[in-house]
């Protein structure tokens, strides 16, 4: 997967990964995936894995030193290297086309009634969500007019639900994924693009609520309202383009960079521009005059 990922195929391509596990110590994974062969037109990956204990008075900044110290030598066998990585879980959910109708379901005791409030929340015509005892994997989704039915991950007249609805049964396996305690670290990308803003406030709110202790949780949406939680300022980080810089066209620029003072309004900074992170909208208006 990462070596269809590469764009530009004649360069060699590298990055590099911080992680911190439940035993305290700092991970950093070096990666770098050569250039095609002409001859053989393949690409070689090669992974290095260091590590260093977190002391109680250190800083970030101090184990990134400790981390510089020791050598970087990159193994053809990156399978050895990841191994060295001591245990740990994640969960992503990204943003799907849902023609398919695939989805997946939680194992847990709890997941069905978070599936049930969960889909009612987000459709008023889910009148209840009830698991099949005697069929494995298998949820029985009530409606105003008719039943559908989730059996081994599909949903059977997928297109009966609206695409909020079917983001809904992934949404309520993250959530029930946080509140088990499943993983360590959560990515929810988009997951509420189909959702009124105030349910999407809410979930993550359940969401934050939720996590364990060392647990993590990066949540990512357009949705300008999610500014008015109560979250401090360096848990914000926006995302730009820079089309001027080829090397790192996308910027990372956070928020308590710029606002210092716990007075300083987020949603101010953002409407204002600040962050030079608004999208360019004069070509949009542009079309009005063709």
């Amino acid at each position: 997967m990462l070596l269809e990922s590469i764009g530009n195929k004649n360069q060699d391509a590298y990055f590099s990964m911080d992680f911190v596990v439940q035993s305290n110590r700092l991970y950093r994974l070096d990666v770098k995936i050569s250039a095609i062969n002409e001859d053989t037109e393949s690409q070689q990956l090669y992974a290095c894995t260091r590590c260093v204990d977190i002391q109680s008075k250190d800083s970030y900044e101090s184990c990134v030193k400790k981390l510089k110290q020791l050598p970087v030598e990159l193994k053809t066998n990156f399978t050895d290297e990841l191994e060295k990585i001591e245990g740990m879980g994640w969960l992503f959910s990204y943003p799907a086309d849902f023609s398919s109708g695939i989805v997946k379901c939680s194992k847990s005791d709890k997941y069905p009634l978070i599936l049930d409030y969960t889909l009612r929340a987000l459709d008023s015509s889910v009148k209840a969500v009830e698991k099949i005892d005697m069929v494995e994997n298998t949820y029985v989704i009530r409606m105003k007019t008719q039943d559908l039915v989730i059996q081994d991950g599909e949903v059977i007249k997928n297109n009966i639900l609206s695409s909020g609805t079917k983001a809904g049964i992934d949404i309520a396996r993250m959530i029930t994924s946080i509140i088990e305690g499943d993983c360590g670290f959560y990515y929810c990308d988009e997951k509420f693009s189909y959702v009124h803003s105030d349910v999407e406030k809410a979930f993550l709110s359940i969401m934050i609520n939720g996590l364990k202790e060392n647990d993590q949780l990066f949540f990512t949406t357009h949705n300008t309202d999610i500014l008015d939680l109560p979250l401090p300022k360096h848990s914000f980080i926006f995302l730009k383009k820079d089309v001027f810089d080829e090397e790192e066209p996308i910027k990372c620029v956070s928020a308590s960079q710029f606002l210092k003072r716990s007075t300083d309004s987020l949603r101010n900074a953002v409407e204002n521009d600040l962050f030079s992170v608004s999208p360019n909208l004069e070509l949009i208006y542009e079309i009005e005059s063709i």
